[in-house]
């Protein structure tokens, strides 16, 4: 049974990149009817943040995604954070220094900094490094016992070829002389992260990696590391990287990136699984629009691509807009209710109330996508925020008084609600008893109710002032003889 893992570190947000990888990873281990890892990798304690792993571990619940196994769910190959697995780091660290393929360097108390960079800072360079290399152990292990501050570092076979098998790339290689010696147990105890993710792999029985590709040098590294210690490398995969539409790396110039970011403005999580799984894969055919069973049905590395992935909002946008129609009525008035309370509403959840929130919002998702902003419409129907020379073209005498006037002397004492075929009555009697027709009819209609040039069909906002006038909603839902009695003054 294949077993893979999502291994993020809790030091900020979650971006749409580690998002589509977590997703990846989870995609095929559903498919293939194997086993989903969340592991933390919090060793860097000066960034490593508690509150951030539990937002990871929120933001990833609210995409739709569990695992088997993790930290809020234990598992037989705990602990699942790396922090509480220093021991492990330090046993498989120190086998690699008895056989000779490791070796203390105290070149610099920087120890994460790789060899190679500038000796004038301070930190350690290539030559440096050499000398810790060629030192002679036993003096290496009397130096640290006697407390002089050391870090551990592998040593990189030289003239060698570096190769694995992508599932995505196909044979990757790579000349070890173009690796430096890599810190694998820094001074303070804490692992660097090539060192801790290939220990926790095999502990783990990891058997295939599904990470980004900026990880493609990291597994040459890796490599070598397994086979320092005779383990068999799991199989690798590595997703290409995902763009704005500039072709630069997505970032907080392009718009939101943040999964926290996308829920806040009222994307639907299974819209933004969708839209994550079409980063750099299809079905095979011209589907764009997937609930989750089908994703974890359709999902197959072989149809993951090697190009770069567009990040497209736009049709992130439309597949929002489509996904909420999967709701009926009474669940789009759940799943909107908490951004409408956000926006200043006020209302008890019951069956009615529901049923006409969910109604009101599938009618404005025509002409809004998200539910933040649709949510921000409801106050359409709850204002007279209308324009004063809209007001003053409705009083001034003319057909759009005459029109209007006579509309409401026709409702003001019929009994509410007053449905719209009622309305399509009386306008077809206004047109036959004065001649007055087409646009000169219906705009001064539009105008009086909505308070707008144009927008949501007449046929659908009068029932919803109607019906929603009736309910326990705050602010109050404004009917059609209020808004007329409003123009006419």
């Amino acid at each position: 049974m294949t077993r893979v893992r999502f291994a993020p570190s809790p030091t900020g947000l979650v971006h749409v990149g580690n998002a589509r990888t977590a997703l990846f990873n989870f995609l095929y281990s559903r498919n293939e009817k194997g086993s989903f890892i969340l592991r933390i990798e919090d060793t860097d304690i000066e960034r490593s943040r508690k509150e951030y792993e539990e937002t990871l571990i929120k933001e990833l619940k609210w995409l739709g995604l569990d695992w088997d196994e993790g930290p809020d769910v234990g598992g037989p190959y705990g602990p699942y954070r790396q922090s509480e697995r220093l021991s492990f780091y330090r046993d498989y660290a120190l086998r690699l220094l008895e056989d000779g393929q490791a070796y203390y360097c105290s070149c610099s108390a920087e120890d994460g900094e790789e060899p190679g960079t500038d000796p004038e800072k301070g930190a350690r360079t290539w030559e440096s490094n050499h000398k810790c290399r060629q030192r002679d152990s036993r003096e290496s292990r009397q130096m640290v016992a006697a407390g002089e501050k050391a870090a551990i570092r592998f040593k990189i076979p030289p003239d060698i070829t570096v190769s694995f098998k992508d599932r995505v790339r196909g044979q990757v290689n790579f000349d070890s002389n173009l690796l430096n010696d890599l810190v694998i147990l820094r001074s303070n105890g804490m692992p660097a992260y090539n060192f801790s993710v290939v220990i926790d792999d095999f502990l783990m029985k990891i058997d295939l990696v599904i990470r980004g590709e900026d990880h493609i040098s990291n597994t040459a590294r890796q490599v070598l590391i397994y086979r320092a210690l005779g383990l068999e490398p799991p199989e690798f995969a590595h997703l290409s990287m995902v763009m704005g539409a500039d072709n630069s790396k997505l970032s907080k110039r392009h718009g939101s990136t943040s999964l926290a970011q996308f829920r806040e403005q009222g994307y639907l999580p299974q819209a933004l699984l969708n839209y994550l799984a079409l980063l750099g894969w299809s079905a095979g055919d011209d589907r764009q629009i997937f609930t989750r069973p089908e994703l974890i049905e359709s999902f197959s590395l072989d149809r993951v691509a090697k190009s770069a992935a567009i990040f497209d909002y736009q049709k992130l946008l439309w597949l929002n807009r489509e996904h909420l129609r999967f709701y009926n009525d009474p669940e789009l008035g759940q799943v909107i209710s908490p951004f409408l309370e956000q926006a200043g509403f006020r209302f008890l959840a019951g069956d009615n109330v529901r049923q006409w929130i969910g109604r009101t919002a599938r009618i404005l998702s025509n002409y809004h996508h998200l539910l933040g902003e649709i949510a921000g419409a409801f106050k359409l129907f709850c204002t007279l925020d209308y324009p004063p020379d809209l007001v003053a073209e409705i009083k001034r005498p003319g057909t759009s008084r005459q029109v209007v006037t006579q509309l409401y002397q026709e409702i003001k004492d019929l009994p509410s609600p007053i449905d719209f075929a009622r309305i399509a009555e009386i306008s077809k009697k206004i047109k036959e008893e004065t001649g007055i027709k087409g646009r000169e009819l219906f705009h001064p209609i539009r105008l009086a109710l909505t308070g707008k040039e144009s927008g949501i069909e007449l046929a659908d906002f009068i029932p919803t002032i109607e019906q929603g006038a009736s309910l326990d909603i705050a602010p109050r839902v404004i009917d059609m003889k209020t808004r007329f009695q409003y123009v006419l003054g």
